[in-house]
């Protein structure tokens, strides 16, 4: 008897309801995916507002007549259990395993930030510029010449006249031979062959004096006046046809006519002509030479100014 009593005298603890396990557990399942769907969400918009609180499910009537129902019986009418209640649900101890993704749900993978190019600095580009080119002096050659022609024209004339006027003062001329031997004299050697050489003479002179003073003319034009001179006895010898001559004959020839008035015509016409027109020539090499000295400042100004860039 006193058995009895002291088993039912003592307090017992009771269990649990099966029920209360199963909607703790639920809830729990409940919570775990919540927050996975809450981490799913954040992943994908971190931005998003956060989601309202859901209502508490036991806060309307019908939970709270479910919970009078389920509420825990009398100590005398509930089982007692030998092992816990938490081991009767062994689901709600097993981890939670994270959702899958399938290829048909979209994955956004993370796009890399685009990073500008930096900005390479560009080395200047050379800019080749041609030098001007030194300017070329220019001569009086070619002048020189051109008056040479003038001069031995010139030259010509004079002769002419001069040996019409010997043929006057020795009596050969008169008003009715002057066309005869003035053609005659026209076509003769002794006339054409002193112009010629006077020509050459005039004109290598001026190749040598080139852009020189009317001086050199002057003093130099002795040496064209004996080269005219000098044509006068060739003009001779061509007029004797001087290869039928023997040599004492055309050493006669030559002293009867080395100072002859054609001769001495002839030297005193090439010394005067070369001064007159050697003036002339002169007075164009110094022009030249002008020409030439500005064009060798223009050159020295442009080195000294440098490559200008020339915008179009």
């Amino acid at each position: 008897m006193s058995d009895t009593k002291s088993s039912y005298g003592e307090p017992v603890d009771d269990p649990k309801p099966v029920d209360d396990v199963v909607g703790r557990a639920h809830e729990g399942l409940a919570e775990a995916e919540a927050a996975r769907n809450e981490s799913a969400d954040t992943a994908d918009a971190p931005a998003a507002a956060p989601a309202a609180a859901e209502p508490d499910p036991w806060d309307s009537p019908e939970a709270a007549a479910l919970k009078h129902e389920t509420a825990p019986a009398a100590a005398s009418e509930t089982t007692v259990y030998e092992q816990p209640a938490v081991d009767a649900y062994q689901p709600a101890a097993e981890p939670v395993a994270a959702p899958a993704v399938t290829p048909s749900e979209p994955v956004s993978e993370p796009v890399a930030p685009v990073v500008a190019p930096a900005a390479t600095a560009v080395a200047p580009q050379p800019i080749f510029v041609q030098a001007p080119e030194a300017p070329r002096p220019r001569g009086n050659r070619a002048a020189a010449g051109a008056i040479g022609l003038v001069a031995a024209l010139a030259f010509a004339v004079l002769s002419l006249a001069v040996w019409l006027g010997l043929a006057a003062l020795s009596g050969e001329l008169s008003g009715d031979n002057v066309s005869d031997l003035a053609l005659a004299t026209v076509a003769s050697w002794v006339l054409w062959v002193p112009v010629v050489v006077f020509f050459l003479a005039f004109w290598l002179l001026g190749a040598i004096i080139n852009r020189g003073r009317w001086g050199s003319w002057v003093i130099f034009g002795l040496l064209v006046g004996f080269a005219a001179w000098g044509g006068y006895l060739l003009g001779v010898l061509f007029q004797e046809q001087f290869w039928n001559l023997t040599a004492s004959q055309g050493t006669e020839l030559m002293s009867d006519h080395v100072l002859a008035p054609g001769a001495i015509a002839a030297f005193i016409i090439g010394r005067e002509l070369t001064v007159w027109f050697g003036a002339w020539a002169a007075s164009r090499g110094k022009r030249i030479t002008e020409l030439n000295i500005e064009a060798q400042r223009e050159y020295e100004r442009t080195l000294e100014a440098g490559p200008q860039l020339v915008r179009p």
